[in-house]
């Protein structure tokens, strides 16, 4: 048996530090729980919510969070995910036993009043076809006691595997792992080499995880609750859904999954993400911020990248760098936009402005940045399908801001403090 590395001994460790909110009385998953987490950013536990189910919600929702989940110092996470190899060691320990399956005992939660239904936001779908094997995260609607709709966003992973599925007649086998732990999920965001989520998990926790296989064939990592089944021919509505941007996503027709099997453990604690909440931007933002300081050192020394929480942790980045010429600092922009493409804003600070401090990235852009000179503004550019002001054809403008001193000038832009007092 290889160690395990679970959510409820992150949650024990949170709780003993005194970071966590714990809430005794009983709270109801349908708007209850999900209003209080807007509320907080703390990681919140819920002891009682109904039918002997406990519940999380803002497992991680900053970067110290991030942090502690990954047992570094928060100064030293970027980099370690910029340098990850994907090479984790994954064991299987043996099969997964289920018995049938029953959503009305799962406190899955209802977030906003004009939502669709139920919805599972912190669910990994993990699945199997031709050898390849992924893990991503996807919101689900549920629609009865074994059938969820599920949103395959165009192009990734799952969808790509599904529609291989179908193309040869036959349904996509998946499991799905509510209550993970936090690392686990941070890799299920990540876009990383094909089939290497579940390797990178391992990575990201020393070196080794181990996981279960389902009947179907696929491999699940350690959670409160697994939901086997498969994704067919079969689509319904789904949505209205609040996504990154906290403003409604359409209906679409979707893939329809068909459960077969159920896995819960005992005194289950179920994690749900608040749509539009702290811990939804956090794990959306944080996997690309490596990718974007990766595409930037190929240009120019970069220090930091920051995905904004007033830029739905998604499509604003405030990039840290040093300067060796005036033109690093659209360099650097062009570099961002290129790495992740649904950023909409750039700005491009000196290594005196801290990234993670607005007010001093308001400052570098009011004292450094003249509008004739120093914005890169791209027309007709792909944006962000969550972006209400994209256009119908999915463009926007992309629009960096280079709030770099001009170098050459640097003694100008000194700022007064008593550093030389003696």
């Amino acid at each position: 048996m290889h160690n395990e590395v679970t959510m409820r001994e992150f949650i024990a460790r949170v709780c003993e530090e005194g970071d966590a909110i714990e809430v005794t009385g009983r709270v109801s998953p349908v708007y209850e729980a999900p209003r209080r987490s807007a509320e907080t950013d703390r990681m919140l536990v819920f002891n009682d919510l109904g039918e002997g189910w406990r519940g999380v919600m803002n497992l991680v929702s900053d970067r110290t969070s991030i942090a502690r989940a990954l047992d570094l110092p928060p100064e030293r996470v970027l980099r370690t995910l910029a340098d990850a190899r994907f090479d984790g060691r994954v064991g299987v320990d043996g099969p997964l036993q289920t018995v049938r399956p029953d959503l009305d005992r799962v406190p899955v939660m209802k977030h906003y009043p004009r939502d669709a239904g139920r919805y599972i936001t912190a669910g990994i779908v993990c699945s199997r076809y031709g050898g390849v094997e992924n893990a991503s995260v996807h919101r689900m609607l549920v629609q009865g006691k074994d059938r969820l709709v599920a949103r395959l966003v165009e192009g990734r992973h799952t969808f790509n595997l599904h529609r291989q599925a179908q193309e040869a007649g036959e349904c996509l086998p998946v499991a799905i792992a509510i209550g993970v732990h936090p690392a686990v999920m941070l890799a299920a965001c990540t876009r990383v080499p094909e089939g290497k989520e579940l390797a990178y998990a391992a990575e990201l926790l020393g070196g080794e995880i181990g996981v279960r296989e389902c009947s179907n064939g696929v491999l699940v990592p350690d959670a409160e609750v697994v939901l086997e089944g498969e994704i067919g021919a079969e689509t319904a509505d789904e949505g209205p859904f609040v996504d990154i941007t906290g403003t409604y996503d359409p209906v679409r027709r979707q893939p329809v999954i068909r459960l077969k099997g159920m896995s819960v453990r005992p005194e289950p604690i179920y994690h749900g993400i608040l749509p539009g909440g702290a811990e939804h931007k956090v794990l959306m933002g944080t996997p690309y911020e490596p990718k974007i300081y990766r595409a930037v050192a190929g240009v120019t020394t970069v220090r930091n990248v920051v995905l904004t929480p007033g830029g739905c942790g998604y499509l604003h980045a405030v990039v840290q760098i040093r300067k060796a010429t005036n033109g690093d600092g659209k360099n650097a922009c062009m570099a961002a936009f290129a790495a992740h493409t649904s950023l909409k804003h750039v700005v491009v600070v000196d290594e005196d402005i801290d990234p993670c401090n607005l007010s001093e990235v308001e400052y570098a852009i009011a004292t450094r940045v003249r509008g004739d000179t120093d914005l890169l503004v791209v027309t007709g550019a792909r944006g962000s399908s969550l972006d209400p002001s994209r256009m119908a054809d999915g463009t926007n403008v992309k629009i960096g801001v280079d709030a770099t001193m001009d170098l050459g000038r640097e003694e100008e832009f000194v700022r007064a403090g008593w550093d030389d007092v003696s």
